[in-house]
């Protein structure tokens, strides 16, 4: 069998530049997929993506199919003969479908039965003759949600395709891939080398684009761009934020990356820093410089997709470009400050949050009054937190948020220091935005906390009481993600507080506008719902979490510090037996009448091992309670598995059931007792 070298690419127009690596991933497993499918085999597969291309180099493809035998297995024996031996018409049918007559049929035979059997061996086919089909499957099934269409044809592709290089060792394999025929040529720098150049052999794909400016790799060319951002931050004597998104986004930009260096007015520098940073980065693509001390420079560094002689000229365009962008950020901070947050308020009435709820004035005042409430429940300065509520949402209508959307909050605080509110106030109007995305920094200060709980209740008790549940991928007002930073921001900032409390506090802010009745259970449940999910990310199993959803507990603290001793407890040697026998616990009592007393009659007591399970039910209770006045429930787990050998001689030797009424129910009252011990905790009954 011969082996070679396989290399597939696309040359297309510019692709979407946030698309290109998945794109370019995607469809490297698919054709890869397709191979293995088919029993072509295969080595290392590598992708490789640039603005004009989608590209796939495979090592080691057989250049055929492997030969398979096909069985075919036809009816039993018993239906394909009568009585007489004759083949009935089904054998014959059967026979005749696959080329065959019955008594050239082989047998199969099982422990179920005899049936007819037919072995045709497939000889498998070139993969010059199937490869073309394969790509045009593999592209067929990338996540392409709206594909262009161009020129006369009725082909579809996320950008138009102008070639199509199918090269297996230094063969060019022929065949045609959305409508264009295969060839050896690829295509070149747009600008550096817009004749294209002849691709000679799979093998020599990086080095033959190279040669034409074109860096086909994705990771080499975003290594070669950090490079250059490093060395150019050193030169002008700052350094460049990580932003991986920009990054990878720049290198789906550009084939030839050089990094420059650009500098724009230090007059600039007087508007914050932030919506500076929106308009390089969003806008432009370019990574400002800031001082060690996280203090904007006046430079950044750009990439071009070209290597010009004159690189001054290339940096004073963008230079050019930049400078009126900047401008129009300091214009519209100028004009923001000489308006108070105060008075901008009222311009929220104009602003509707939800249709039911109101507008985002009334958002806001729903926002104050609980977060006096949350700050009051944490003993912090509630009049801090109520200001903060009230204005943490005025920046919306400043010509800085309206024009930089991404700056709604860090703007706030700007204009709030400027209008001389205190510092905790203008702290908690940014703060209240937090967390943002998965992973994102939590409030610091109380105030902070309080007002982005409030925000995060209002939207979850304000949507679930008017009905408009999350369903499915459909979640409008983000409340899954609002869940989630309101668990995050009580856990990891260790607030007592407890769910029951804070959503009763933000229904009592809506008046009468809410129609759910079931509005404080639904929420509660939302959010407890929650927890699965982000524990889940953090690589705790689902059985550890449905231990502790058992017992309901509504404190998220409280929550996170049982979840955490279940998966504690569950590594423990003694865990899985005690976790079976509070499952047979649990159906014994189950199966009871009515509910069993813990009260035990020691005088009832008769067998060693239920004297000896009891004692040692009431050392561990001792243990397990004073670790539990603590909050300490690693500690009274690890004080219950001790119960692990009396629980397993007790079900070994004693039974339940007696037929005297008494012992029988005294026993299930040392169960009833088990069970409450480890259900002041969780149901570890569920752990499997």
């Amino acid at each position: 069998m011969q082996y070679a070298t396989l290399l597939v690419e696309i040359g297309t127009e510019e692709l979407p530049p946030k698309a290109l690596k998945g794109l370019s991933e995607t469809f490297a497993q698919n054709l890869a997929q397709q191979l293995t499918d088919n029993t072509l085999k295969h080595g290392a597969v590598q992708c490789f993506a640039t603005p004009r291309r989608l590209a796939i180099q495979i090592q080691d493809v057989a250049a055929q199919q492997e030969d398979q035998v096909v069985e075919k297995r036809g009816p039993s024996v018993d239906v394909a003969f009568d009585g007489d031996g004759n083949p009935t018409k089904a054998a014959q049918g059967w026979a005749r479908s696959n080329g065959i007559s019955v008594d050239q049929a082989e047998r199969l035979k099982t422990d179920k039965g005899e049936w007819l059997l037919y072995k045709a061996e497939v000889k498998g086919q070139p993969l010059s003759a199937l490869l073309a089909d394969f790509v045009q499957r593999a592209l067929e099934q990338l996540p392409v949600a709206k594909p262009m269409r161009w020129g006369n044809g009725n082909v579809h592709f996320i950008r138009p395709v102008h070639t199509v290089t199918l090269m297996y060792g230094d063969e060019l394999i022929a065949g045609e891939v959305l409508g264009i025929a295969s060839a050896n040529k690829l295509l070149g720098h747009r600008f550096h080398c817009p004749q294209g150049i002849q691709l000679m052999h799979a093998d020599e794909y990086e080095e033959t684009l190279e040669s034409a400016w074109v860096i086909a790799d994705f990771a080499k060319r975003r290594a070669r761009i950090e490079d250059g951002i490093r060395v150019q931050a050193q030169q002008a004597g700052g350094q460049v934020r990580a932003d991986e998104a920009l990054l990878d986004e720049v290198t789906a930009l550009v084939e030839w990356p050089v990094a420059l260096t650009a500098s724009f007015d230090k007059g600039f520098l007087d508007v914050p820093k932030e919506p500076l940073i929106v308009t390089m980065k969003d806008d432009q693509r370019y990574f400002p410089l800031e001082d060690q001390q996280g203090q904007l420079l006046p430079h950044f560094v750009f990439i071009t997709n070209i290597d010009s002689k004159d690189p001054e000229q290339v940096i004073l365009g963008n230079e050019r470009v930049v400078r009126p962008r900047l401008a129009d950020a300091q214009f519209f901070y100028e004009t923001d400050k000489k308006t108070a947050l105060e008075e901008r308020v009222n311009a929220l009435d104009n602003v509707l949050f939800q249709k039911k709820l109101g507008s985002i004035k009334d958002k806001s005042d729903r926002i104050a009054q609980v977060a006096a409430g949350i700050a009051d429940m944490l003993g912090s300065d509630k009049e801090i937190a109520q200001r903060a509520g009230f204005l943490c949402k005025a920046d919306l209508v400043s010509q800085m948020v309206l024009e930089f959307p991404e700056t709604q909050g860090v703007m706030g605080m700007h204009y709030a220091r400027n209008d001389n509110e205190a510092e905790g106030v203008a702290e908690a109007i940014y703060e209240h935005y937090l967390p943002r995305f998965s992973g994102d920094a939590l409030p610091q200060t109380i105030p902070g906390c309080a007002v982005a709980l409030a925000d995060k209740l209002d939207s979850l008790v304000g949507i679930f009481g008017i009905g408009q549940v999350p369903k499915g991928d459909r979640d409008p007002f983000a409340l899954r993600r609002a869940a989630i930073g309101l668990l995050r921001i009580i856990v990891e900032k260790d607030l007592p507080l407890d769910l029951n409390d804070l959503v009763q506090l933000s229904r009592k802010s809506f008046g009468d506008l809410l129609t759910s009745e079931s509005v404080h259970d639904d929420v509660v449940e939302f959010l407890l719902g929650r927890f699965r999910p982000w524990y889940q990310d953090q690589g705790i199993s689902v059985d550890v979490i449905q231990a502790v959803l058992a017992r309901r507990p509504t404190a998220p603290v409280d929550f996170d510090q049982r979840v955490h001793a279940v998966a504690a407890f569950r590594k423990l040697e003694e865990a899985q037996a005690l976790a079976a026998a509070n499952k047979r616990v649990a159906n014994i009592l189950a199966k009871l009448d009515s509910p069993v007393a813990t009260k035990i009659d020691s005088g009832l007591l008769s067998a060693s091992e239920e004297i000896a399970l009891v004692k040692a039910l009431e050392e561990a209770e001792l243990r397990a309670n004073d670790a539990l006045k603590h909050n300490n429930y690693t500690g009274a787990l690890k004080a219950l598995a001790a119960l692990q050998k009396p629980v397993d001689a007790f079900f070994d030797n004693v039974m339940v059931n007696a037929e005297d009424d008494a012992v029988r129910t005294n026993r299930q009252a040392i169960l009833q007792r088990l069970r409450e011990l480890f259900l002041q905790i969780a149901d570890i009954s569920v752990l499997n």
